[in-house]
């Protein structure tokens, strides 16, 4: 069974309408139970997907939840695919230290509380797969997502060490990071003082879908890539910090990113 975070809504619904119409067994949550319903609703094969409600922003309660999500796999889960979280717009300066601590809480630690939490299970086994979903804004950095930027690096700090330490108990690690994606990411982006941003960026209206995101994630799944880039010309972004990082700081000074 596969289970998937951030279910309810973006690349995490689109990933699980694409594993259902595989044939998938899946089990599916994020904090809106009743819009986890609706996408197992709309899945082609509904009798094959469990609901588990979870909040990410309270790692305390976490591992519990993983105790019942092996119990609706039916005793085996077999992969992990971290896809909720939320987003920022705001400058640094204007962004205050609770709206930072609440993106590290839901994009890094209530990430890493589910996958320490699994990761007895996967040993167990010999064998799992972690998929985690970060963004292209966890290999570099721009304006306006300070916090964000700083939640999505820490994932790759984290699971490129979990990967190392576990290659040999049959344990895999994907890190997906996407460009600019349709979904209400920049809508439900938090703002400086906490709220919601409630309107779509130009960049992400103009972006790949969640379907043609979630094609690529499975692909990588397959393979079991240790890293894989999603979406347009932003991609380059990774090549041109890697390589010609003084040009790099130039352009993202100036780019329109919102």
């Amino acid at each position: 069974m596969i289970w998937i975070t951030g279910a309810s809504s973006g690349i995490g619904k689109a990933l699980t309408l694409a594993l259902s119409e595989q044939g998938h067994s899946l089990l599916i949550s994020s904090r809106r139970e009743e819009a986890l319903k609706e996408v197992r609703n709309e899945c082609r094969f509904p009798e094959k997907i469990g609901i588990l409600p979870l909040d990410l922003g309270n790692a305390e309660d976490l591992e519990g939840k993983v105790d019942l999500a092996i119990g609706i796999a039916g005793g085996k889960i077999d992969s992990m695919v971290h896809c909720g979280g939320i987003s920022q717009r705001a400058l640094a300066i204007d962004t205050t230290l609770e709206v930072d601590r609440k993106l590290m809480e839901v994009n890094y630690f209530g990430t890493i509380a589910l996958t320490k939490a699994l990761l007895p299970h996967f040993i167990e086994n010999g064998s799992g797969q972690f998929v985690v979903v970060t963004s292209l804004m966890g290999v570099f950095s721009s304006p306006m997502r300070s916090g964000y930027c700083g939640s999505k690096h820490a994932l790759h700090g984290f699971f490129n060490a979990l990967r190392a330490e576990h290659a040999d108990d049959g344990i895999s690690v994907t890190i997906v990071c996407p460009g600019f994606v349709r979904t209400d990411i920049s809508r439900n982006a938090l703002v400086g003082d906490g709220s919601q941003q409630q309107s779509m960026d130009e960049k992400t209206g103009s972006g790949i879908s969640a379907e043609e995101c979630a094609k690529g994630i499975i692909r990588a799944m397959r393979k079991k890539k240790p890293e894989v880039y999603i979406g347009k010309k932003e991609i380059l972004g990774i090549y041109l910090s890697r390589y010609a990082p003084g040009i790099f700081r130039r352009i993202i000074r100036k780019a329109k990113v919102t």
